[in-house]
């Protein structure tokens, strides 16, 4: 038995994923772009790291008892993480979403044996937003405890602990560059964090998408969206427990049309079907890539994330039928639908 490539327990699949070297964005930035592959978690996304450290925190408080109920407010991902890790632990899940996301995540969900509840999408100031409404059913549940990933900060710890130092010893210590969106915040900040105490000098940039507040902070220090983005799981309009402290460095703001056109171009060159943040990631990578060139770095390393499968978006990003109702360009092997 080969005991490096073995595992103890299923929990134990969670993490470790592998770093792949993305040619056409190396090509496009003129350094080396890598994408850590987190579509290769159990639950086919990088949550599934949050969505562990958050249970286990809470089981280390005394929070969480045997037969116990997690519920959180998710976008999706969060989700089926925590349905994951808490069936492989003997808790029950329920799980608030916003009944704009996709269908292919609500019928995971489900799959999962996960009790499912949709709300409209809201503003988080309206009492209906669902991080509140997963709030108050956590506390009207006996036994429940709420995941609370946005502010909870279990979340980002998991990856200055494991995403970290992976990226650290995958790239064998040299790393000029991190980025990725927010939405949680967890894993910009997290991340960061981790490479910074192995490195000062590792540029950490945010990549927001448009509609979201956090390009403004970041440039400006004020709080403003501006415009709209179809992608789900990323953009916030507050900061978060996780983002307090985070170590950003620069930032970009990438549109939903930059983005679909990375999905696309690693989909048809490199083999990699990819949801709407990973393409948002690697052009924002593209863009730090390009920054770090420019200012005279030799042959600067960038990584990012590759957040989830874009299997999870075959009734959206890859239905030509929804992309014309968003003024989206259609993937041109989709044809006209």
């Amino acid at each position: 038995m080969n005991a490096t490539n073995t595992r103890q327990n299923t929990l134990e699949l969670i993490g470790n994923t592998p770093l792949v070297l993305l040619e056409s964005a190396s090509e496009a930035a003129g350094c080396e772009i890598w994408g850590k592959c987190e579509f290769a978690n159990p639950g086919s996304s990088v949550k599934d790291r949050a969505a562990l450290y958050i249970i286990r925190d809470a089981e280390a408080q005394g929070l969480l008892k045997p037969g116990g109920t997690v519920v959180e407010g998710t976008a999706g991902n969060t989700g089926i993480g925590i349905a994951l890790v808490a069936n492989a632990l003997g808790y029950k899940t329920v799980i608030v979403m916003p009944d704009n996301q996709s269908k292919e995540k609500m019928d995971t969900i489900r799959a999962l044996g996960a009790e499912l509840v949709t709300v409209p999408p809201t503003k988080y100031a309206d009492c209906n937003h669902f991080q509140h409404v997963s709030r108050r059913m956590a506390e009207e549940t006996e036994g429940a405890i709420w995941a609370g990933q946005f502010d909870n900060v279990a979340n980002r710890r998991a990856h200055i602990e494991t995403t970290a130092p992976e990226l650290w010893e995958q790239l064998e210590g040299r790393i000029d560059g991190f980025t990725c969106a927010a939405g949680t915040g967890g894993t910009i900040a997290g991340v960061g964090m981790g490479l910074k105490e192995r490195d000062e000098n590792v540029r950490i940039a945010l990549t927001d998408p448009h509609g979201a507040a956090l390009y403004n902070y970041f440039a400006n220090g004020e709080l403003k969206a501006e415009g709209s983005s179809v992608a789900e799981g990323i953009g916030q309009g507050r900061i978060t427990a996780n983002l307090e402290g985070a170590p950003i460095d620069t930032q970009f703001r990438i549109s939903d049309e930059e983005g679909l056109e990375w999905v696309a171009k690693l989909l048809r060159e490199e083999g990699l079907c990819l949801g709407l943040s990973s393409g948002i990631n690697v052009a924002g990578a593209i863009a730090l890539g390009k920054q770090l060139v420019a200012e005279g770095r030799e042959n600067p390393r960038v990584a990012t994330i590759l957040c989830d499968t874009g299997f999870r978006y075959l009734s959206t990003l890859y239905n030509s039928e929804w992309l014309k109702a968003k003024n989206l360009p259609v993937f041109d092997w989709l044809g006209e639908g």
